[in-house]
C-alpha cells in the first residue's frame, strides 16, 4: 500500500502514529509497507487462503471468541451461520479437495469455444434445506410484482444453537479444522510464531469496542481463486463482527483512479449498469420477464430489479422502449460466452476477431504477451487511443519477434490507427474511487493538437455510427437506431465536439421520463412502468436536481468531529459511507458500544453519523412478513438488505461457480504438491490449452522457483504513461528481478548481474537485485525460493526493457476470468 497507494497510506500511518493503531502486512515481499508495520508476515505467493483459513480456525477455537457474547450475537443474528444446508452437500473434507456437484464442463458453444473451463459445478447440493419445495417461477405473470412473488421459496431451516451438523457454522468449523498454525507454516512458509502473533492481534482488535479492517489489491485478485481469497477474508470479518461497522470491512485498493467507476458503469463483458448481469444467449434470457425470473430475487432489495432494469432500458432506447416491446429488451446485446480479455485474445490468435478498439490498455505487453501479439497480427484493423505511441500501437514494427526477424512487418496485414488522447487534467468529469465515492474533477488545461478526451472519442464515434445506421431497415439494426444519444452541450465549449459531461451524469443519475429537467433524487423513486429513466440505479441521487451535482461537494466535517464527511463528494448508494451499517447496532438497535457507534435506532427512525443502509422507519423489533417480497420479507434485525435472507453469507449457496467455501488450492503452476488435499488446483479454473500457452507440471525441476509480479511507486502499469516521463525514468530506469541472497549465492549471481528468467512461455533478461526483501521459505522441510519482478517495461518510451508478461500464462479464475499473474514458476540463470 505504501508503494502502490502512497497517498492513501497516510491514513493508516496517521491512525498508527496518533491513535495507536496496529498495522499488519502479509505479503510475499518485504516492502515500504512492511517497514512501517507492527507485524510483517511473509507468505509464499498464492497461499493466502491457507493463511486466512488458519485465522478462521484460530478464531473459532479461541477462548475469547467462545466466551465473549458479542461474537455469538453478531454471528447468529447477522450471518447465515444457523442456516441448515442440504443433506446432499459434501465438503472438500469429504471429497479430498472438491465439493459435491463437480462434473465435466459442457457449456462451450460452437460459435464461441473459448470459455476455458476445465470443469464445472452443479450447485444444487449447496442449497439451503427448506421447509417444502415451493412453486416454480412464472415469467408469464401479468405484472412484475406477480413475477417477483412467484420467485418466493419456503423459508430455510435454522438451528440457532449452532449445533446441527449441517448448519453453516458447523460446516465452516469442520471445513477449516485442518488449517492449523502448523499447516499454515507448511503451506505458506510463514513462521508459526509470526502467524500466531497476527491471529492474536486481529482477534484482540475485534469486538464491541474495536474493529479490524482488511485492505487488499491485485495481489489477492490475480489468481485462479482470487474471488475466493476475498470471500475468505469476508468470512473471517463476519465471524469477528467487523462488517457494517466503522473501522471494519474489507477495502479493495483499486489500481486506477476510477477502476471502481469502470465496474459500476461497466466496461466488463458480463455485467451492465449497477451490477445487473448482462443478458446472455446461454441462459433463459429470451424475454425481459425470463431474464428477471432468472436473475431477480423475491426477497431482499434485488426484488426491485424490474424497476432498475426497465429504467435502464428507457435510458438506452428512450421513447422507443415501451411495455408492448418489452422496453426494447430484444434490441439489447446478449453475450454468447466468455468475452473477457483472455479468451478474446485466444479467439483473436485463431483469426476469429476482425477488429479491436484499444483504449487505456496495452495488450502487446499483457499476459503471455507473445500470444497476445499473435492475436494482434491476425486483426484486420486496430484502433489505439492513448497518450503516447504504446507498444500495442507499435507492435507491427517494433515487437521482439519483428526485431529478431521472426516476423516481417510487411507480413502483418493489420491496419493500425492511432488517436492521441487527452490527459486527465485536460478533461472534465468524475472519478469513482475505492470507497465508492464520486468526486468531480475539472479541466485544468486544453489538450494540445489533435489530442481528444475519451468522452469526445466515444461521443463522436456514437454519432457517426448512428448516422450510418439511420437508413437501415434491418431488424438487427433497430437497437442502434433507437439508441438515445443526446449529449451535445447547449453552449459549445472550447473543444469542438466535446460532449457535456453533466448531461451524461444526468442520464446516469436518472430523471422522470419525458421531463429531463426533473431529476431523480433516489433509487427509491424508480418505477417498472417506464415512467422513470435511469442508466445506473446505484448512482441515482448524485445529481438530484439541475445545478446540484453532489460529486462537486468539498465540505469536510469540522476538525475533531467524528463523522462520515457526508458533504464531501457523494458515495453510492444513497451517499452511504459504510455499507450494511445497520450491523453497527445490535439486534435491538442500540450501538454495540459508544466508542463504535455509527447508526442506531432513535426517535422512531434510524439515525447516526452515516446515511442508514436500512429502511429508515423500520424498527428493530419488526417481524419479517412470511409472505412478503423485497424488504418486507426481512425483519428489523436483518442488516444485509441486498441478500435474499438479509444476512451475511459465511457459506455461499449461489454466486460463486468454484465452491460455496474458500479452499486452499495451489496455483496452476507450483513447485509443491497441495499439502491439504489430493486436488492440486481449482477443479474448475480456466485454462486455454495451446502449444504457445504451456504450463509447467507440479514440481518441474526446470522451473523450481516461485515468481510474483508487482508495481513500483515510480511507474504505472505497463509504463505507457510513466516510461515517457524523464523524471520517473531517471528514478527507476531498468527492469530488475529481486532475488534473495541465499538464492544468489546458490546460483552464483551477484548484484546487478544480467540474468535470464525462463518459464514455459518465454524468456527475458533483467538486472539482478540481490536483496533481503525476498526470502526463501521452509515448506515442511523443503526450501523453496521466490523471486519478484515489476512489470512496467516494454520497447517504447524514454527507457525500455524486456516485457515481463512474456513469462505469464493465460490461465484464470472461473468467476470473472481474472488471470493468475501473481503466482507461477520460473528458472533464473546468469545471462
Amino acid at each position: 500500500m505504501a508503494e502502490c497507494h502512497p497517498v492513501a497510506f497516510r491514513w493508516p500511518m496517521k491512525a498508527k502514529v496518533e491513535r495507536g493503531a496496529k498495522i499488519i502486512h502479509v505479503d510475499p515481499r518485504f516492502t515500504r509497507t512492511s517497514a512501517m508495520a507492527d507485524i510483517y508476515a511473509p507468505v509464499r505467493a498464492g497461499t493466502d487462503i491457507a493463511f486466512l483459513g488458519g485465522l478462521v480456525n484460530y478464531v473459532l477455537n479461541s477462548e475469547k471468541w467462545n466466551s465473549d457474547p458479542f461474537f455469538r450475537e453478531y454471528v447468529v443474528n447477522y450471518t447465515n451461520a444457523a442456516t441448515i444446508i442440504s443433506e446432499e452437500f459434501r465438503d472438500t473434507e469429504d471429497l479430498d479437495g472438491v465439493f459435491s456437484g463437480l462434473m465435466q464442463y459442457t457449456g462451450n458453444p460452437k460459435d464461441w469455444p473459448f470459455d476455458g473451463f476445465v470443469g464445472q459445478y452443479d450447485p444444487a447440493s449447496w442449497q439451503y434445506a427448506r421447509r417444502g419445495a415451493g412453486g416454480a417461477p412464472n415469467p408469464n405473470a401479468a405484472s412484475f410484482d406477480e413475477l417477483i412473488r412467484s420467485l418466493r421459496r419456503p423459508p430455510a431451516e435454522r438451528d440457532e444453537t449452532l449445533q446441527h451438523p449441517r448448519c453453516v457454522f458447523q460446516i465452516v468449523k469442520r471445513h477449516f479444522s485442518r488449517y492449523t498454525p502448523e499447516m499454515v507454516e507448511r503451506i505458506t512458509g510463514c513462521p508459526r510464531d509470526t502467524f500466531l502473533r497476527v491471529a492474536e492481534t486481529v482477534l484482540e482488535n475485534s469486538g464491541r469496542d474495536r474493529t479490524t479492517a482488511w485492505v487488499y489489491a491485485v495481489g489477492w485478485t490475480q489468481h485462479t481463486y482470487g474471488p475466493q481469497m476475498i470471500g475468505c477474508c469476508a468470512l473471517l470479518q463476519l465471524l469477528l463482527g467487523n462488517i457494517g461497522r466503522p473501522g471494519g470491512g474489507i477495502m479493495a485498493l483499486r489500481g486506477h483512479a476510477s477502476i471502481q467507476g469502470s465496474t459500476d458503469i461497466p466496461t466488463l463483458y458480463h455485467s451492465i449498469h449497477g451490477y445487473m448481469p448482462a443478458p446472455s444467449a446461454l441462459k433463459r434470457h429470451g424475454t425481459l420477464r425470463e431474464y428477471l425470473a432468472s436473475e431477480a430475487s423475491a426477497t431482499g432489495y434485488w426484488a426491485n430489479m424490474p424497476k432498475f432494469m426497465v429504467s435502464y432500458l428507457k435510458s438506452m432506447y428512450g421513447d422507443a422502449a415501451t411495455p408492448e416491446n418489452d422496453f426494447g429488451y430484444d434490441w439489447h446485446p446478449k453475450i454468447s460466452g466468455d468475452h473477457s480479455h483472455l479468451p478474446m485474445f485466444v479467439a483473436m490468435a485463431e483469426g476469429r476477431v476482425k477488429g479491436m478498439i484499444c483504449i487505456g490498455q496495452n495488450p502487446a505487453t499483457s499476459l503471455n504477451a507473445s500470444l497476445e501479439r499473435k492475436g494482434l497480427r491476425r486483426l484486420e484493423w486496430l484502433v489505439v487511443k492513448d497518450n503516447f505511441i504504446t507498444e500495442t500501437a507499435a507492435f507491427w514494427y517494433r515487437a521482439p519477434e519483428v526485431q529478431n526477424g521472426e516476423v516481417k512487418p510487411e507480413e502483418i496485414e493489420t491496419e493500425v490507427f492511432f488517436f492521441p488522447s487527452a490527459q486527465v487534467a485536460e478533461t472534465e468529469g468524475s472519478f469513482t474511487n475505492t470507497q465508492r465515492m464520486l468526486q468531480w474533477h475539472y479541466q485544468a488545461a486544453l489538450p494540445p493538437g489533435d489530442c481528444r478526451s475519451d468522452l469526445w472519442f466515444t461521443h463522436q464515434l456514437a454519432k457517426r455510427l448512428k448516422a450510418l445506421y439511420a437508413d437501415s431497415d434491418l431488424p438487427r439494426d433497430q437497437g442502434f437506431k433507437n439508441l438515445v444519444w443526446d449529449f451535445d452541450p447547449d453552449v459549445p465549449g472550447p473543444m469542438e465536439g466535446e460532449p457535456d459531461p453533466e448531461k451524461i451524469l444526468r442520464e446516469i443519475n436518472g430523471y422522470y421520463t419525458g421531463h429531463p429537467e426533473r431529476h431523480l433524487s433516489s433509487f427509491a423513486e424508480l418505477k417498472d412502468d417506464g415512467s422513470t429513466t435511469c442508466a445506473s440505479w446505484i448512482y441515482c441521487g448524485v445529481f438530484p436536481e439541475p445545478g446540484k451535482n453532489l460529486a462537486k461537494r468539498r465540505e469536510p466535517d469540522p476538525p475533531d468531529v467524528v463523522g462520515a464527511h457526508l458533504n464531501w463528494g457523494w458515495a453510492w448508494p444513497a451517499n452511504r459511507r459504510v455499507l450494511y451499517n445497520r450491523a453497527s447496532a445490535d439486534p435491538r438497535g442500540r450501538p454495540w458500544s459508544d466508542r463504535k457507534r455509527w447508526v442506531w435506532w432513535g426517535n422512531g427512525r434510524w439515525i447516526g453519523l452515516d446515511t442508514p443502509d436500512f429502511p429508515l422507519t423500520k424498527p428493530p423489533w419488526a417481524r419479517a412478513n412470511p409472505n412478503g417480497i423485497g424488504l418486507d420479507a426481512h425483519s428489523g434485525s436483518h442488516p444485509f438488505i441486498m441478500k435474499p435472507d438479509g444476512v451475511g453469507w459465511l457459506f455461499n449457496p449461489i454466486g460463486l461457480v468454484d465452491g460455496p467455501l474458500p479452499t486452499h488450492y495451489e496455483p496452476a503452476e507450483s513447485p509443491v504438491r497441495n499439502a491439504l488435499y489430493g486436488q492440486q488446483t481449482s477443479p474448475v479454473l480456466k485454462y486455454w490449452r495451446r502449444d504457445d500457452n504451456l504450463l509447467a507440471m507440479v514440481g518441474d525441476e526446470r522451473f523450481p522457483y516461485v515468481i510474483t509480479t508487482y508495481r513500483l511507486t515510480e511507474h504505472y502499469l505497463a509504463g505507457a504513461m510513466s516510461r515517457w516521463n524523464p523524471w520517473l525514468t531517471q528514478l527507476m530506469p531498468e527492469l530488475f528481478i529481486e532475488i534473495s541472497p541465499e538464492l544468489a549465492q546458490e546460483k552464483g549471481i551477484r548484484n546487478t548481474d544480467w540474468v535470464r528468467v525462463i518459464t514455459p512461455r518465454g524468456e527475458i533478461r533483467a538486472k539482478a537485485l540481490v536483496t533481503g526483501r525476498m526470502r526463501p521459505f521452509n515448506l515442511g522441510g523443503r526450501i523453496v525460493h521466490q523471486v519478484g519482478m515489476p512489470w512496467h517495461w516494454g520497447w517504447q518510451g524514454v527507457v525500455t526493457g524486456d516485457v515481463v508478461n512474456e513469462l505469464t500464462a493465460l490461465v484464470g479464475d472461473p468467476n470473472v476470468s481474472i488471470h493468475e499473474g501473481k503466482a507461477f514458476v520460473c528458472n533464473v540463470e546468469r545471462a
